[in-house]
Formats: C-alpha cells, structure tokens, sequence
C-alpha cells in the first residue's frame, strides 16, 4: 500500500516536528513508529493518485447535478459504492439532518459531516434558502482526491469544491494504545489534536457499561505469527470518535454514539452468547486475516438458528474495516439498549473494538467479510446458520 502513498513523512517534516515538539518528543515518535515497521500516515491502501472519484458516474470536472427549488426540503441517500475508498462528506453552506442509515430509520441528528465507509449508507435532509448552487464535497480519507457533485437550482450553475483538508496523521489512540496512562497532567492532547478529558462524559459511562457486560463467550482459533505484526493492547469502545482527520476540525461531525434507532428495541432478546473476533493483518507485506487466519485456511463460523449473537471485534490494524455481515442485521451498540441502531455493514476504527448483536434468524451459508475489496481474500468467514 505504501506504493500508492505520496503523503509521507520527510526530513523536513521531522525538523518541523523537533520545532514542535522537541528532539527527544520528535525523535522518539520516529523510531518507535520505524521500529514498528510502520507508518502514521499509513491511511489508505490506494488513493487518488489512481482513483478518479465519481459521483453518480461524473467526474469532479463534469460534476453531478442535483436540482432544487429554494425553501424545498430535499433527501438525499448516500451510498458508498467504491472499492477501496471511505469518503468525508459535506455541503458547505449546509446543515445535514442524518434520518437513515444503511436503510433504517434513525433519530434526527443535526451534523455539518460524516464519514462513510464503503458499503455503508446515510440519508440525509437539507433544506437550501438561497439560490446558489452547493457543493457536495466528498474527500477520501487520506486526502488525495475528492467526488464533485453540485445541489444547484440551475443547470448551468455549479459549485466550487472547498479545499481539502490537511493529511490525517494517525495517532496513539490509533494503534489501540492506553492513552489514559500516557497522561500525566489530568488531561493531555495528543498528537492530531485528540483532546484526553479529564472527567468521563456520560458517554463513556456508557462505553464502560458496555465493558461490564458479561455473556457467555465462545472461544475461537486464533493464530499469531508473521501474519500478525501488530496487537491493540488497550482498544478500547471509541463510538464518539469521528476518527483520523476529523477530530476538533471546527464541525459537528456524525459518529456513531449519535446513532439512535427511531424505534424502541427495548423488548429485543439480549445475547445468549458472545464471538470475539480480531481483525488482523501485516501491513507491511499485505495480508489481511481475522483471527491471525486467513479465509482459505479457515473453519466456517456456527451460528445456532433462534439465537441472539453478540459479536465483538477488535481492530489489531492500524486501517477502518468495514464489517458485513449477509443474511442477518446487525443491531449496534452505543451505550443505549432502548434504541440499538440497524446497520448491514459496521465500521471498525483502528485499534479499537465494537460490539453489535445479530438475531440469527435466516438458516443456510452466508458470507461474513471486510467490504475493501483487497482485504477480502483474507478478511472473510463463511457463516453457517443451522
């Protein structure tokens, strides 16, 4: 992946870096990442210097036009269908109400951004009062390039894409580090600008709510070697987290603790039993695998049919995998058991973990896999349910 990636660090970003930080800071940082075989601006496998991102099929030069009156209310689904690519998504000038994601009804949330990862959807409502045309501005994740689309009352009118922001740089929280011992001052901001609170919010009351459930948990193989450089020692439930390159940027950016089912799911059965699975890999040689195993050399996953499943995963990657599983929902948790929200396809953060519930409810052969296209041969599981 390093063939596609033009963004790394140089000599000059280090004598910036030893301004900022300091020698020792700024020399520790370089080695431990070098030692470690690995990157912090390691963020996509292929970027734009190869892509062209299209928006409904056009180019951001042709553009995408979507035409309003002025004061209408408009929905708009946003599907993300690439390979390889997580897209930031805004329409500056603004506000995005969020109502759908991945098809199901969710409670309002007003936000000016949110990522999408690949195979996941998000509807969104927007309401223009003037007559201009408004960018749908879509940046990849790595910030290399960009899908153009123009909401405009006129054809002939078309927006200006905004200026990227700057190049996401990955940090401790990323490699699923304990950043709570790393403070010794009741409250550190790490590098990238991921502010450490002192207090827990009620959020992360939540999140350590979630830790404290306890269900029976059926252990699987797992297998560590070449395939496996790296290990999330302290990953953690990061729901609140909008992610590398997104963290304080000024905008309300949607993250997964806003997503709240429009629906009560308080009567829903709780788990009768718990898979850990880790999602694993060698960056550096490029093989992917869940559990330290890659698909071809891997049993099926047994789901009993009428059960209700937890699945955790832990991210042992530096990379966002987006996790779909066929035949069945998978009923996320975000700290709030009265209002699980629906997803087909669920987003792991690097060096994290998360945890969803399936209703095992379709019998047969389904397939269970990261939705990044060159991960897939590794990062797959065939599910049986019977």
């Amino acid at each position: 992946s390093d063939y596609y990636n033009f963004s790394q660090r140089t000599v000059g970003d280090f004598f910036s870096e030893v301004k900022k930080k300091g020698f020792s800071k700024a020399f520790g940082d370089r080695k431990m990442w070098n030692e470690m075989r690995m990157t912090d601006r390691d963020i996509s496998d292929v970027s734009g210097y190869t892509y062209t991102h299209l928006m409904n099929g056009k180019n951001p030069a042709t553009q995408f036009k979507a035409l309003f009156k002025k004061g209408e209310k408009i929905r708009l689904r946003f599907i993300n269908a690439a390979a390889m690519t997580f897209f930031d998504v805004r329409i500056p000038g603004l506000k995005m109400t969020i109502v759908a994601a991945d098809g199901n009804h969710i409670k309002p949330v007003s936000i000016d951004e949110f990522r999408i990862g690949v195979a996941e959807t998000y509807d969104v409502i927007v309401q223009p009062k003037s007559n201009k045309a408004y960018a749908i501005f879509a940046q990849s994740i790595e910030r290399s390039g960009y899908a153009l689309g123009s909401l405009t009352p006129n054809v002939s009118m078309l927006a200006k894409a905004p200026r990227m922001d700057a190049v996401p740089v990955l940090t401790m929280a990323d490699m699923g580090m304990d950043m709570n011992k790393m403070d010794h001052g009741g409250g550190m901001k790490c590098s990238g600008g991921m502010k450490m609170p002192k207090k827990k919010s009620m959020k992360k009351m939540k999140f350590a709510a979630m830790e404290a459930q306890k269900y029976p948990i059926s252990k699987l193989p797992m297998a560590r070697g070449v395939q496996t450089t790296m290990m999330a020692m302290s990953p953690k439930y990061r729901l609140d987290d909008p992610g590398v390159g997104l963290r304080n940027n000024g905008r309300k950016v949607l993250t997964y603790a806003d997503l709240k089912n429009r629906y009560s799911t308080r009567r829903d059965k709780k788990p009768d039993r718990e898979i850990i699975l880790h999602l694993t890999g060698n960056m550096e040689r490029y093989m992917w695998s869940i559990n330290g195993i890659k698909y071809a050399d891997a049993k099926p996953l047994r789901f009993h049919y009428g059960e209700r499943l937890r699945i955790t995963f832990i991210n042992d990657t530096m990379m966002n995998h987006p996790m779909h599983l066929h035949g069945m929902w998978s009923d996320l948790e975000t700290g709030d058991d009265n209002h699980l929200v629906r997803k087909h396809t669920i987003v792991v953060q690097p060096g994290s973990k998360i945890s969803y519930r399936v209703t095992v409810d379709a019998k047969g052969a389904w397939a269970y896999h990261c939705h990044l296209l060159y991960h897939m041969a590794g990062m797959f599981r065939k599910v049986v349910v019977a």
